[in-house]
């Protein structure tokens, strides 16, 4: 039996045309499970991703928005076979805060109480916000290790320097931070690298012709070479507005035509024939569903360079 195996494979192989090659399909490196993927007003559904490197449950959760019923969702979606408690205490290693604004840590701030110890990950400026107006005895309770007293010692602030790429505590994962800028604040990008494998999340942005910045620029020159060898994975990026959103009120933010803009910038510098396939994951897209299916549709029309969008789902993992 084996050796008719064996000559069924030499025949196989003889009539295949000559260089045609047998595609294998790489094994994934990251596993996505969205937590919350609006912006806006809906508090059960706001940004918030737990990343982990495939295979592994020690997870990192970028922004966090919502948690609790984000957790939810995700078991009932078979994402996780184990409790919601278990989840938010022992999968989740740490938390990455982009940047200050309540629909990027509300989940973080309300489910402290039940939260076990990890760190808090974020450009200084960030984390001195949470110090001084949220984790404060006047606003909620002090669960960090630092600010007011007492200090409960439950989180630990972890100040990230741009261009400085750190591992992360109790995983396999790596980050490397970049300012972005939002309107009136600075927001961050995390550059999350495990083995040669990497996925880079932003948070809230506006494009750089409207914030008179070069903080995206800057971001896609160190991307570049990255997506040239196809190590970058996914951009998770935010398009909060239909392009209609006149520039004076996007507040730092995105329209589709200002995501295709900077798109086009990381295109010429990492070329064409890289980009196209690249997944960009669409996040903080604001309601109403009008607006939503505005945004997708104007994406669709406008992406010329042949991305792959990908619309993430509240508790539907994703693999990349």
């Amino acid at each position: 039996m084996i050796r008719k195996y064996l000559a069924l494979s030499v025949i196989v192989c003889a009539l295949m045309p000559f260089g045609v090659k047998a595609q294998v399909k790489l094994a994934p490196s990251f596993r996505l499970v969205p937590l919350g993927v609006l912006g806006g007003i809906d508090e059960s559904n706001l940004s918030a991703y737990m990343l982990a490197a495939s295979s592994s449950n020690n997870y990192i959760c970028l922004d966090a928005g919502t948690l609790h019923y984000g957790i939810k969702k995700a078991i009932e979606n078979k994402a996780f076979p184990v409790s919601q408690e278990k989840v938010l205490r022992q999968y989740i290693k740490g938390y990455f805060i982009s940047h200050a604004h309540l629909d990027h840590l509300a989940g973080l701030i309300i489910n402290s109480p039940d939260d076990s110890t990890k760190n808090i990950y974020g450009l200084q400026s960030t984390l001195q916000t949470l110090k001084t107006h949220y984790f404060t005895w006047a606003s909620w309770a002090n669960f960090a290790d630092d600010g007011e007293s007492p200090a409960l010692k439950k989180f630990h602030y972890k100040p990230l320097e741009p261009g400085n790429e750190v591992a992360i505590e109790n995983t396999a994962l790596k980050v490397q931070a970049f300012p972005l800028s939002h309107s009136n604040l600075t927001s961050t990008a995390f550059l999350v690298h495990s083995n040669d494998a990497y996925i880079l999340y932003l948070g809230d942005t506006g494009p750089d012709a409207v914030e008179k910045s070069t903080n995206l620029q800057k971001l896609w020159e160190a991307v570049a070479p990255l997506v040239k060898n196809k190590q970058l994975k996914a951009i998770m990026i935010e398009v909060s507005f239909p392009s209609e959103q006149p520039d004076k009120t996007l507040f730092g933010h995105l329209t589709p035509h200002w995501l295709m803009a900077e798109m086009d910038k990381l295109a010429a510098l990492a070329g064409p024939d890289a980009i196209k396939g690249l997944n960009i994951v669409v996040t903080h897209l604001k309601p109403p569903a009008k607006s939503i299916a505005q945004i997708k549709a104007e994406l669709k029309i406008e992406n010329k360079t042949g991305l792959n969008l990908i619309y993430p789902e509240q508790g539907k993992p994703l693999t990349f």
